[in-house]
């Protein structure tokens, strides 16, 4: 899997220094390591491979709702949601 290029570049880190763009990276780069990230994305994988979708191009993904489920939806509005703290806005 390839690193995104674009990370750090985003209007989010507009003044933000260098030195801190790249601690930022090391942190986030040691996070995703962690047994519980793998754990969390392996759990989302195997979700979207059982729903047929893992690797079909077809441009779905497993959302969280509000409850903690899992529901198939498009990535582009799944991933632009940034709720709330943290927390889905779906309310199934």
């Amino acid at each position: 899997m390839s690193a995104n290029k674009k990370a750090g570049s985003h209007p989010a880190y507009k003044g933000w220094s260098p030195s801190s763009i790249a601690r930022k990276r090391a942190y986030d780069k040691k996070y995703h390591q962690t047994t519980a990230r793998k754990k969390y994305r392996a759990k989302l994988n195997k979700a979207n491979r059982d729903a047929g979708t893992y690797g079909n191009g077809d441009g779905k993904d497993m959302s969280h709702t509000k409850s903690g489920k899992l529901k198939l939806e498009l990535q582009r509005i799944n991933r632009a949601r940034n709720g709330r703290n943290g927390k889905s806005t779906k309310s199934n």
